[in-house]
């Protein structure tokens, strides 16, 4: 089996490490925001959403989800100085086909019972709607105390087109 991920690493990283200039950078962002997206490869945040170095945190997740990143958030916030989230969930996502049953009916079928049995309790933060979910996620992290004061916005991008665009906050 080929090691795609770490050979990319090995080989990015030698490449990055002989340009680098920016190792002055403080630890809080400077522009004192957080970006939520999801995970998936056709997303590059820094690139679609104009994100200098050293400027916002990035937190990536299966679907962009609030409750997932929720952890990363407070932190985001309470310990390095961010005062605003984007959520920003995208057109042809993964987490818009499958339901948590499908979901641990495969972990079990391609793993096993021991597998399945780890898997039992997690909810998967799937969504049938993309809109939708934005919105609900957006209202979820509003509705938390930790979160007063802190500017919330909800978008879509479009993977087709990489255009994002506003639809809540």
């Amino acid at each position: 089996m080929t090691n795609f991920g770490e050979q990319n690493l090995v080989d990015g990283n030698k490449d990055y490490a002989a340009a680098f200039t920016q190792g002055d950078l403080a630890l809080p962002p400077s522009q004192k925001y957080a970006i939520l997206t999801c995970m998936d490869a056709r997303i590059d945040p820094a690139a679609a959403f104009g994100i200098p170095l050293g400027a916002a945190h990035v937190i990536r997740n299966a679907g962009a989800s609030t409750r997932d990143a929720f952890r990363s958030l407070i932190i985001s916030q309470q310990l390095l100085g961010t005062t605003e989230v984007l959520v920003v969930k995208h057109t042809g996502c993964g987490m818009l086909t499958f339901d948590d049953e499908t979901a641990k009916s495969l972990v079990a079928k391609t793993r096993g019972k021991e597998a399945a049995a780890e898997v039992e309790h997690i909810d998967f933060l799937t969504f049938p709607d993309l809109e939708k979910a934005v919105l609900e996620d957006v209202e979820w992290l509003k509705e938390k105390a930790v979160e007063k004061d802190v500017l919330v916005s909800g978008w879509i991008y479009e993977v087709e087109t990489g255009k994002a665009r506003k639809i809540v906050g």
